[in-house]
């Protein structure tokens, strides 16, 4: 089966964080851009965030939007898309809104977090391993073989990361706020790695535009942009 499509969503300060180091949640967002996002999920077959993005921010994960849950019923699809989380250690709570919210969920592990996310979470999500470590590769053949089409990656750092640095990323949507966080122990949207072609190598933009007070760039990562 062939993979799915994957995207890469994230909105982020000037300075390149996704959140600074304060109890409250940044907002980067406004609300026009959280609609924008709320319409790519509902496009989307699969959302997943990391472990560490689920322990910070509890989310829920819903398409919040009744008319485009409606709207994908009607295309014969669930009204939620199946959420996807991804834990090496297997520490996440049962109690996270993740779990009790919205359709299908489904959570891949190592061979070292499978027995505990099967105790904690019997009943509420399959639990997949992809062996001693995360194999993203893995974890994209297995949702292919679910029939998963296009894959929406919401964050942390390290999941993008892990994503693009392995060249399996085939778009993202930056969302940059009029904002500057300014504290180097605060998390970035990408962590040193090793990135396809290197620092010379320019990714294609395939759209630029404003909302609101945002600025969103979709970058085509496969593609070759032009000097």
């Amino acid at each position: 089966m062939p993979r799915p499509y994957v995207l890469l969503s994230v909105a982020t300060s000037v300075d390149g964080y996704i959140d600074d180091t304060s109890t409250a949640r940044l907002l980067l967002s406004n609300s026009e851009d959280f609609d924008r996002v709320d319409q790519v999920r509902a496009e989307s077959d699969a959302i997943l965030i990391g472990a560490g993005t689920m322990r910070s921010d509890n989310p829920r994960l819903l398409v919040n939007s009744e008319e485009r849950r409606a709207a994908r019923v009607a295309a014969g699809k669930p009204a939620y898309p199946l959420k996807v989380t991804i834990s090496a250690s297997g520490d996440l709570d049962a109690d996270l809104k993740f779990w009790h919210h919205g359709g299908e969920k489904l959570a891949y592990t190592t061979d070292v977090g499978e027995e505990k996310l099967r105790e904690r979470l019997a009943g509420l999500a399959d639990v997949v391993s992809t062996g001693p470590a995360i194999d993203f590769g893995a974890l994209l053949d297995d949702l292919g073989a679910r029939g998963i089409e296009r894959l929406m990656v919401e964050g942390g750092g390290q999941i993008h990361t892990g994503f693009l640095s392995q060249g399996l990323a085939d778009e993202i949507h930056l969302a940059i706020a009029p904002l500057v966080v300014g504290d180097p122990s605060a998390p970035r949207f990408l962590n040193p790695a090793t990135y396809p072609g290197g620092s010379t190598r320019r990714m294609h933009l395939a759209e630029a535009s404003t909302i609101g007070d945002v600025a969103l760039l979709r970058y085509l990562p496969k593609q070759e942009g032009s000097a």
